[in-house]
């Protein structure tokens, strides 16, 4: 397979595409060691690479960290037109959420959040930075910036709970309007660290600015996600 690097780059993605396809190469599962790979289909590593990065952008593999690679399972779909949130919508699709809360305090809020939760300059703003998992695998980093009038004393719960159910049992607040915005994105540092990948991956990035029942503006979320975990779904009937 050496002697041409397009031609072999070609051929190893068809090969591992084909197995993954019937497969042989389980959703989940730990390819070998790219030194043992590009022995298997006698080529240099650098061809490997090329290859696997391919695959990769296609959403058939992913790679952690100082872990290798692995085969993605198959995306969750995110629907837009549906009132849920994160674990509910991962129990429906038959798999297992979890949510891990790395950091919660009260930071100066950025020109941004003031913007999108249109409050003053100078304000605070309850900050929360958590990873999501389904089935262990990491899936998602979001940054929740709550306005922390309507949230007193939240910071001494568990927040590695859906906050919709927090805000629900603690605060009687229920979401209402919620604005998207989404838009293809290079991970930043914190994102990339938090899911374990190389700083400017391919990722999605959603804003969520969230209202509750009486419309006021209560929280913004920054949600980062691994390009090949989720598939965007919306079903918008005629007027």
């Amino acid at each position: 397979m050496r002697n041409s690097a397009p031609r072999a780059v070609t051929a190893i993605c068809q090969a591992l595409q084909e197995q993954i396809q019937h497969g042989l190469l389980a959703p989940g599962c730990k390819l070998p060691a790219e030194r043992k790979l590009s022995e298997v289909f006698d080529t240099t590593r650098i061809t490997l690479r090329e290859a696997l990065v391919q695959l990769e952008a296609r959403g058939l593999i992913y790679r952690e960290e100082r872990r290798g690679w692995f085969i993605s399972p198959p995306r969750l779909t995110y629907d837009l037109m549906k009132r849920s949130h994160f674990h509910a919508m991962v129990r429906e699709q038959g798999r297992e959420p979890s949510t891990q809360l790395l950091s919660g305090r009260l930071v100066p809020a950025s020109a941004a959040i003031c913007a999108s939760l249109r409050l003053p300059p100078l304000s605070s703003v309850i900050r929360l930075c958590r990873t999501r998992r389904i089935d262990q695998r990491l899936v998602l980093y979001v940054e929740h910036y709550l306005n922390p009038q309507y949230f007193p004393g939240i910071l001494d719960l568990d927040l590695s709970q859906p906050l919709t159910e927090i805000y629900a049992r603690q605060y009687g607040i229920e979401y209402g309007r919620v604005c998207f915005e989404m838009a293809p994105t290079a991970l930043r540092a914190e994102a990339a660290s938090a899911l374990k990948v190389s700083v400017g991956s391919p990722g999605l990035r959603i804003t969520r600015v969230n209202h509750d029942q009486q419309g006021r503006l209560i929280d913004c979320d920054l949600e980062y996600w691994r390009h090949d975990a989720i598939a965007l779904r919306a079903d918008v009937s005629p007027p």
